[in-house]
């Protein structure tokens, strides 16, 4: 019997070798070894909490926490069963490198113990670590573009002044100032609106790292938006000015005119920019009284300079001249009596046919100034009252004349006499 199991071994052998191959043939046949391609398979990062748990930040380089494309090899049947859901891409921090990569650990999350093979077109995570920085910055709301015509912005608010900012120590000590920006194009009315935040460098170049932490990233901002008016600045000027010189009456000013802002509702009570009495004072003045002005100092409640860029500071002039003096002849015949009792009459004996009336004011006014705007008077009562004469007499007296003129810029300088002749009439 021993000899029976033994004999021929060889034999045997080579007939097993042949049925295995026969199996394998006949396997492949039935359900071949194929390959899968997919592509894009995101790289899961595990136990990321050893780096940020000792104070630092990672960033992923080169974009390798995506894979390319990844090949899978196993029996058809298997294959079949796959998709790109099935392909489980995974970098362990605890496989850390000294270079600060991971390498990536490919899998299927079925059929895995059928697997043939699996590979992706990179191997490993690359990392950047650096230590972690917190800053915190004030936060700026701004407006973009302009507002419609004969509209201005006012004031420019936000909700929130404060943000707080942590990232790589590279990037975040770039950061020099956080903005939340409205564009305002066209409006006419308030602007109430959440606005992004924004970081920016100190060129004003904006910073978008991903890996930057903002404690907000949305802020409310408030735009105030002001209409626009152009309005005269007008002042009243007090005081008299020095013996011999005259106020012109003409003021004038640095800007004659300055552009105001505020609501409607108020705007459209305001047709001036009104400096009170005293400010602008000519009390003794021989020459232009010149004054600094703060506008701003007299813009009714809830208005607002529409230039920025003027400080409100103008300067008013009020004009004085030095008085110059002209005589006027007035015929003697054209001066009318007042006061003389109906039982006497009066005649002007000298001068004989010219009263010479020495006028004073500005030169302009004195130039234009002739005897046709001269009304010359001889008060008599009053110069009774005067004289302390309680009822005419009969005589010749030395007498003033007083004269009333059409331009009250021009005044009489001197007192004129004329011979006066009174008779009591028969």
């Amino acid at each position: 019997m021993k000899n029976k199991i033994t004999k021929n071994w060889g034999l045997k052998i080579a007939s097993f070798l042949c049925a295995a191959g026969l199996w394998l043939v006949v396997t492949n046949i039935n359900d071949p070894v194929v390959s899968f391609r997919v592509s894009d398979v995101p790289v899961t990062i595990r136990n990321a909490s050893l780096i940020t748990d000792k104070g630092q930040v990672y960033e992923i380089l080169d974009g390798t926490d995506v894979i390319d494309v990844v090949t899978v090899s196993a029996p058809r049947s298997v294959i079949d069963a796959l998709d790109k859901s099935n392909v489980v891409a995974v970098a362990d921090v605890n496989d850390l490198t000294s270079v600060d990569t991971i390498p990536i650990k490919l899998s299927i999350n079925k059929y895995n113990d059928k697997l043939d093979g699996i590979k992706g077109n990179i191997d490993s995570v690359k990392l950047s670590i650096e230590e972690k920085q917190t800053k915190s910055l004030p936060l700026r709301p701004s407006t973009a573009g302009d507002v419609k015509e004969g509209y201005m912005v006012g004031d420019v608010t936000s909700d929130q002044n404060l943000i707080r900012i942590s990232g790589p120590q590279s990037v975040i000590s770039k950061v020099s100032r956080a903005q939340a920006e409205v564009n305002i194009s066209g409006f006419n009315s308030n602007i109430n609106t959440d606005a992004d935040i924004r970081l920016y460098d100190e060129d004003g170049k904006e910073i978008k790292a991903s890996n930057i932490e903002k404690s907000i990233s949305k802020v409310r901002v408030n735009v105030e938006i002001l209409q626009v008016r152009e309005v005269p600045v007008t002042c009243v000027v007090t005081g008299t000015v020095a013996d011999g010189n005259q106020f012109t009456g003409e003021v004038s000013y640095s800007s004659n005119a300055v552009r105001i802002a505020g609501k409607s509702k108020v705007l459209d009570h305001v047709n001036a920019i009104e400096i009170p009495e005293g400010i602008v004072d000519v009390t003794g003045a021989e020459e232009n009284v010149i004054v600094a002005v703060d506008i701003q100092e007299y813009l009714p409640e809830g208005v607002v300079l529409a230039d920025t860029e003027f400080d409100g500071l103008i300067e008013i002039t009020a004009h004085v001249e030095q008085e110059t003096q002209r005589s006027v002849r007035v015929p003697v015949n054209d001066i009318v009596f007042t006061g003389l009792p109906q039982e006497y009459k009066a005649v002007i004996t000298e001068p004989e046919n010219e009263c010479s009336i020495m006028l004073t004011g500005l030169a302009s006014n004195l130039e234009t100034v002739t005897a046709e705007d001269v009304t010359a008077m001889i008060d008599l009562e009053a110069w009774m009252e005067e004289e302390g004469m309680t009822e005419i007499m009969e005589g010749s007296y030395w007498i003033p004349v007083h004269v009333i003129l059409a331009n009250d810029s021009v005044r009489q300088r001197d007192e004129t006499e004329v011979r006066v002749h009174i008779i009591a009439e028969e």
